[in-house]
């Protein structure tokens, strides 16, 4: 027998309200009252993920839940933040607040179980009826002036970047039909695109090591731009140093893969800059954290950024990153 649709009150109680250790006032109440450690700044970052825009409707919930909360750790590792608390805005279709919703109870333990990693607390939000939404703001804690920032980069810095880059981007152009990858391929491809790894480890590491950082969400060109424009320098990066997978390299130099590569987005790995007598103590962290750290150019003085091919030549690039506007 079916039972009444769930309320608002009823989601959060059954799906979202976990107890929580360090909250001094958590779910339940008007406002969240939390502590922050002495000596210590916040750092807040929030972040919306919209149906049909950033996830397709059919995206598996528990992946989705895991993906909600990752880009929002993405951020606090790209300013060297330990993450603390979240909160989570959700807004639902009717036919997924139904009484015993699959879809909300798996989006919640994907959510949660990534939370639990990370010994992050949710501590509020909000849920509505409406077409799908999921907003999450996160919150962090870093000692004070010691957070990482786009406005650092100096000439002569070595410019960084963790991990792989385009995975996710080809594993969306399969999706959209404009590749067709093997199934061997897009089985590599999707987790980088569903469930992607935020390097939080990482960025409390670079703290003290790196001049700027930033996370690679809307393309390595149109982030790394952003530091560049936010430092007032001008950049450099060689192309065949720019690290990506056996199947990335697969359809390489194509255009498709080109653009997945150095624009294509949804990577979520940390592209830094650090001066040049870090390399030693930067390349050793290798050894201790499970993801590698290559450097793909150097920041230089004046404005502009540059791809350069093996032969010296610059490759011209027409996308330069995901415009949420437009694209």
């Amino acid at each position: 027998m079916s039972e009444s649709k769930l309320s608002e009150f009823a989601i959060i109680e059954r799906y979202f309200k976990r107890p929580v250790a360090g909250v001094e006032l958590g779910i339940g109440d008007d406002a969240a009252v939390i502590s922050p450690t002495p000596d210590m700044q916040l750092v807040v970052s929030v972040d919306t993920l919209v149906s049909g825009r950033h996830f397709f409707e059919n995206t598996n919930p528990y992946k989705l839940g895991q993906k909600s909360l990752a880009v929002n750790l993405s951020d606090m590792a790209a300013m060297g933040a330990k993450p603390r608390w979240v909160m989570l805005s959700l807004t639902l279709p009717e036919n997924l607040i139904e009484s015993h919703a699959t879809w909300v109870n798996e989006f919640a333990n994907g959510f949660h179980e990534l939370a639990q990693v990370y010994q992050i607390a949710l501590i509020g939000g909000d849920t509505t009826s409406g077409a799908l939404n999921i907003c999450v703001q996160i919150i962090g804690e870093i000692e004070k002036k010691r957070c990482l920032r786009r406005d650092g980069a100096k000439p002569d810095d070595d410019i960084w970047v963790s991990g792989y880059l385009g995975d996710a981007a080809l594993a969306l152009k399969h999706l959209l039909q404009e590749i067709r990858l093997t199934p061997r391929e897009i089985e590599f491809c999707l987790p980088a695109l569903l469930t992607p790894t935020a390097r939080v480890d990482l960025g409390q590491h670079l703290v003290g090591l790196a001049h700027s950082a930033i996370d690679i969400s809307d393309g390595l060109l149109a982030d790394l731009g952003h530091v560049l424009t936010s430092s007032m320098c001008a950049a450099e990066i060689n192309l065949e140093a720019v690290p990506c997978s056996a199947v990335m390299k697969q359809y390489m130099p194509s255009s498709l893969a080109l653009e997945c590569l150095l624009a294509g987005g949804d990577d979520y790995e940390l592209c830094f800059t650090a001066p040049k007598k870090n390399r030693s103590k930067i390349e050793r962290m290798t050894q201790s954290l499970p993801v590698p750290l290559v450097i793909i150019g150097e920041i230089k003085q004046g404005a502009g950024l540059s791809v350069i091919d093996t032969e010296g030549k610059e490759v011209t690039v027409v996308k330069r990153g995901y415009e949420h506007f437009t694209s």
